[in-house]
């Protein structure tokens, strides 16, 4: 299947599907035509990119889960399992410090936005 029926298929644009394979995510075979030949199995990687990539899992972390989960000639170590261990504590660490961000910014716009109904009610009640 070329790229469009990927894309119809994924939700995914086809630019982005570029961009999984320049970030060596995705490994189409190219046709003679040049054209990229995406299979069935394809479609299914992408779907779990798509999907890890919107639960914020960053395209590189990404990149070190396909290599184990598609490590057929044992390269993975118990070395590459620590190594991968740190960098998933840091992720979930940055992302602990953003949800907290999300969180102080959601309360204040909650106290803005409450502010501001509690000024329209104030103002309908003086009209």
């Amino acid at each position: 299947m070329r790229i469009g029926d990927l894309s119809r298929q994924t939700g995914l644009s086809s630019r982005m599907l570029r961009y999984y394979e320049q970030e060596g995510l995705l490994h189409p075979t190219r046709s003679a035509n040049g054209y990229r030949e995406y299979t069935e199995d394809d479609v299914d990687r992408a779907k779990w990119i798509r999907d890890l990539v919107t639960s914020g899992v960053p395209t590189r972390l990404i990149s070190i889960v396909i290599d184990q989960r598609d490590d057929r000639e044992g390269r993975w170590t118990s070395n590459c399992d620590r190594v991968f261990a740190e960098r998933l504590s840091t992720e979930i660490e940055d992302l602990d410090r953003r949800i907290a961000c999300f969180t102080r910014s959601r309360h204040a716009l909650d106290d803005l936005l409450r502010i501001t109904r509690s000024e329209i009610r104030s103002a309908q009640a003086d009209a």
